[in-house]
């Protein structure tokens, strides 16, 4: 039987004690990160995120584009060239002579009624932005999840780690002790062996471990913009969740942003059935125009003309091929599409509650059971010491005890890890994981500002941002 030293019985418990205190997550560190910290940097700064801000702007200006059929349409117009003229006279003689005539002239043309289409169009497209509005909030969404995801694992990595670490480092004291132990004749090399063989497999697992933690640090780096210091803990979000799973579904159904902007495409496409049903009533416009020609043919009696109108100007459709009709069909189809979309969206978001409020429910259990193992483990590895000590359990036994208390850590972290991740995803899933909500603090973006500002523009290209 092996007597481990008293320097390694004495590391053993400092080490037990270290776990306890790294199952908890609290690293103390001068400078660390916080989960808030990390979902402001990817509030600002997320490229996905920021992507999905520009396809709203763009979705903005089709507003503007349709409001533009309201508006008069103001053309100008140049003509000029040269003409050469070769006149045969009755004297058999003949006259020639190059011209140079030249019209300019201006119009204004003024939409009086185009069957309600610029109506119609406006209000499309006005749905359209509401529903990228949704879609914006669905990518927040994921995008706060992702990292809260990738948060925890660097967090739980590091933990395991710092325990596989210390692991080692009594493994490698248990080790020379045991060889001591041997050279004095005290053990067989068989204790050697067990020894050196448990040294090895902590030497593995701690580099898989820091392995994995390598591996979800650039997972963090490419989801929040920065490389991960040393993260504090993390807490479950549940002051965002209700307290009941029927109240959950509740919620989601009225507030998840996949819901709210699947509505808002059926609102869409109502609309485009209206635009494509103006193509079946008459068009009226009002037209001015001035312009002037001028003539260079010393012949012609006059050589200029000024021209000043308005006139009406009314088209009745008679008969178009069929195109109106398909394509009013065509609307009609899309729309119970998007009808049928808006239920299969609706029990998407019940099946994802239903699981979400499940795993979260389940990682509580699984941390309340982890944290039981924990502690049988503890009072287990201390009775199998007590018990070494007085001769009644060998080397291999503590090794065991001690080895079953790691992995007992490991579920206990894995779980802790779960539960954070579990309560934002459930959140998430209700729709009401925002940045607002969470109590960020950075400043908001707010996508109706750049709605308001080119809304009602009516000349401009720059950006209002300036490109």
């Amino acid at each position: 039987m092996v007597n481990p030293s008293p320097s390694a019985i004495r590391h053993f418990g400092s080490s037990v004690a270290g776990l306890a205190i790294l199952s908890l997550f609290w690293a103390k560190s001068a400078i660390a990160d916080t989960l808030p910290d990390a979902l402001t940097r990817v509030y600002q700064n997320n490229p996905q995120l920021n992507a999905q801000r520009a396809q709203l702007r763009i979705t903005d200006e089709n507003v503007p584009q349709a409001l533009s059929g309201y508006r008069p349409q103001l053309s100008a117009g140049l003509m000029t060239g040269i003409i050469g003229v070769n006149n045969g006279l009755p004297d058999a003689s003949s006259q020639s002579a190059t011209l140079r005539p030249w019209m300019a002239g201006v119009t204004l043309t003024q939409p009086l009624f185009n069957g309600f289409k610029t109506g119609n169009s406006v209000l499309q497209a006005e749905s359209q932005v509401l529903a990228g509005r949704q879609a914006l909030r669905l990518v927040e969404q994921s995008v706060f999840v992702a990292a809260v995801t990738a948060y925890m694992a660097v967090v739980a990595d590091q933990a395991l780690v710092e325990a596989q670490r210390a692991n080692v480092t009594f493994l490698r004291e248990n080790l020379t002790s045991t060889r001591k132990a041997h050279e004095a004749g005290q053990v067989t090399p068989t204790d050697v062996a067990q020894s050196e063989a448990r040294f090895n497999r902590g030497l593995s697992d701690q580099n898989a471990a820091e392995v994995a933690l390598a591996s979800d640090q650039a997972t963090y780096r490419q989801i929040v913009g920065v490389a991960p210091g040393h993260l504090t803990s993390a807490e479950p979000v549940d002051r965002l969740l209700p307290k009941t799973r029927e109240e959950a579904l509740a919620l989601g159904r009225r507030e998840h942003p996949a819901v709210v902007g699947a509505m808002h495409d059926v609102d869409t496409a109502q609309a485009a059935i209206k635009v494509a049903e103006a193509a079946l009533y008459p068009t009226l416009n009002a037209q001015g125009s001035v312009s002037r020609s001028v003539q260079t043919d010393t012949t012609l009696g006059t050589t200029s003309t000024d021209q000043a109108s308005v006139v009406a100007n009314a088209t009745v459709p008679l008969y178009d091929g069929g195109l109106a009709a398909s394509q009013i069909r065509q609307a009609k189809e899309a729309l119970a599409q998007s009808r049928l979309v808006l239920d299969q969206v609706r029990v998407q978001i019940e099946a994802a509650i239903t699981t979400a409020w499940a795993t979260n429910e389940g990682a509580k259990i699984a941390i309340r059971a982890a944290e039981a193992e924990v502690r049988a483990a503890t009072l287990a590895l201390a009775g199998v010491r007590r018990e070494h000590d007085l001769g009644q359990r060998t080397t291999l036994d503590v090794l065991n005890a001690q080895q079953d208390l790691m992995s007992a850590r490991g579920r206990l972290i894995a779980a802790q890890r779960d539960r954070v991740v579990a309560s934002y995803t459930l959140a998430a899933a209700l729709g009401r994981l925002d940045h607002r909500r969470l109590g960020l603090s950075t400043p908001d973006y707010e996508p109706q500002t750049h709605y308001q500002q080119v809304r009602d523009a009516w000349h401009g290209l720059r950006t209002p941002d300036g490109r």
